[in-house]
């Protein structure tokens, strides 16, 4: 049976002129999540990451607190959706001096509206199209995980929802996948890891977002 690690990145610099950038706190998780999942006897076969720079530091943070010596491959299928696009295109603006639980609440609204449909055009990529890359790749990475192997995957946390919510109800119609995405993406901590076991029937999702290896204020959402 093959293992498929779902890793979201550490905290990235929320409020900073690049947000693409790992904090301080964003550069410990990764290494403490790459010393948690060694101490589990955990050794990849191969890391996908996605291609944002904060994908990359936090693999490259990820591999040194696991001392693991391990090729990395990327695959853009798991950047992140453009959640600031989705955020201008909602009708109620978000101002500079805007705090973290004000912004998400307006980020709440914006993804309902962007995962309902409503308005395509206005955004910068459709969520059928994001549903859709992320999709591939997930199946992308269980066929490199089964059988028998070992993928980590660094992403965001708009993926890994995606891949939660899809393993969860397969079957489910879009109104559903959306629905689940919602509640899934709105709880993914910085450098949690969810597990996907790979076997002769498919992919399940064995956990998810486990964290573990954080506390104080190494646990953060944002």
């Amino acid at each position: 049976m093959g293992l498929l690690l779902l890793v979201r990145h550490g905290q990235a610099s929320f409020g900073a002129d690049d947000y693409d950038v790992l904090s301080e706190t964003g550069h410990e998780q990764a290494r403490l999540l790459g010393a948690h999942l060694a101490a589990q006897g955990i050794t990849p076969d191969v890391v996908l990451r996605g291609d944002m720079r904060r994908h990359r530091e936090t693999a490259e943070g990820m591999l040194a607190g696991a001392g693991w010596d391990r090729p990395v491959e990327v695959d853009a299928g798991w950047d992140e959706f453009d959640h600031l696009g989705v955020v201008a295109a909602h009708p109620e603006l978000v101002s500079p001096d805007m705090g973290r639980r004000e912004f998400q609440r307006v980020f709440e609204e914006a993804t309902a509206r962007w995962t309902s449909g409503a308005g395509d055009a206005a955004y910068p990529e459709s969520w059928a199209g994001f549903l859709g890359r992320v999709r591939g790749s997930l199946e992308r990475a269980c066929g490199r995980a089964g059988p028998g192997g070992t993928v980590v995957v660094v992403t965001s946390g708009g993926p890994v929802a995606v891949a939660a919510a899809s393993l969860t109800d397969p079957d489910g119609d879009p109104a559903t996948t959306a629905r689940l995405w919602g509640r899934f993406n709105t709880v993914v901590v910085n450098s949690s890891c969810s597990r996907v076991v790979v076997g002769s029937t498919g992919a399940r999702l064995l956990t998810f977002n486990e964290h573990g290896h954080l506390e104080g204020e190494t646990l953060t959402y944002r």
